[in-house]
Order: structure tokens, then C-alpha cells, then sequence
């Protein structure tokens, strides 16, 4: 950004020096260094308030494609009488919250009955051999 040589800064330097004179050189040094880090953290602040503002474009960019490649997949593959279980997708309210996930209904299958009883042995894994307490 700046392109300051050592020379150019030593000359700076001892400009400062002879005009502020060796007593107030420290104090004024302080005064500098506050108003530099006051103005690094402006420009931070700034720095991360663009980058939000180009992070949200993007997100409403995306969540635009993402409505219209979903609408053309769903006019391609309309749902059937199977799909009956998955239900409809949901748009967002005018309110700026986020609208509920859908997701498909599970699908509950009966358990079977277990072939060996509980207290049984089974071959694979026989009852281990306790000894007695």
C-alpha cells in the first residue's frame, strides 16, 4: 500500500525528533499509535460489514437457483399416488422467518418375532460360564 523505504522512514524519523524534541517524541508516538489502531479497527469494521452484505447477496443468489432448478425438477417428475408420503415443499413466510423443514413420514414396519428365546443360548453365542459369587 505504502511503499516507505528505510531511509524515508529514518529521515521521518528525525524530522519528528528535532520538531517534537526527545521529551514529548514518546507522547506523541502513543497519541499516533491510538489513532492508528482506532483507524485499523474502522476499516476491520467496514472490512467485515462488506463482507456480510456480499455474503447475504450471494445466499439469496443461491436460494433463488436452488427454487427455480427444484421447480423444474418437480414440473419434470410431478408427483404420483406413491409418492404420497413425501409432503409439499414449504415456502417461506412473508414474516422473514424460516419456514419449517419437511421432511418424508417414516415409514413404521412391525418387528419380527424373535426365532430363539431370551434365556435360550443361542449356538453363535452361547451363555459364558459364571462362577459363583
Amino acid at each position: 500500500m505504502f511503499d516507505i523505504a528505510p531511509s524515508e522512514l529514518l529521515l521521518v524519523a528525525f524530522v519528528a525528533l528535532i520538531v517534537i524534541g526527545p521529551k514529548d517524541l514518546p507522547k506523541a508516538l502513543r497519541v499516533v499509535g491510538y489513532w492508528v489502531g482506532k483507524a485499523r479497527g474502522v476499516a476491520r469494521q467496514f472490512r467485515q460489514g462488506f463482507d456480510s452484505m456480499v455474503r447475504e447477496a450471494e445466499l439469496e443468489e443461491m436460494e433463488k437457483r436452488w427454487a427455480a432448478e427444484n421447480e423444474r425438477i418437480m414440473r419434470e417428475h410431478p408427483a404420483s399416488d406413491s409418492d404420497a408420503s413425501v409432503e409439499p415443499v414449504a415456502t417461506a413466510p412473508d414474516d422473514g422467518t424460516q419456514p419449517a423443514v419437511m421432511v418424508e413420514r417414516p415409514q413404521v414396519v412391525e418387528a419380527e418375532a424373535h426365532p430363539v428365546p431370551v434365556d435360550e443360548p443361542h449356538a453363535d453365542h452361547p451363555k459364558p460360564d459364571v462362577a459363583p459369587s
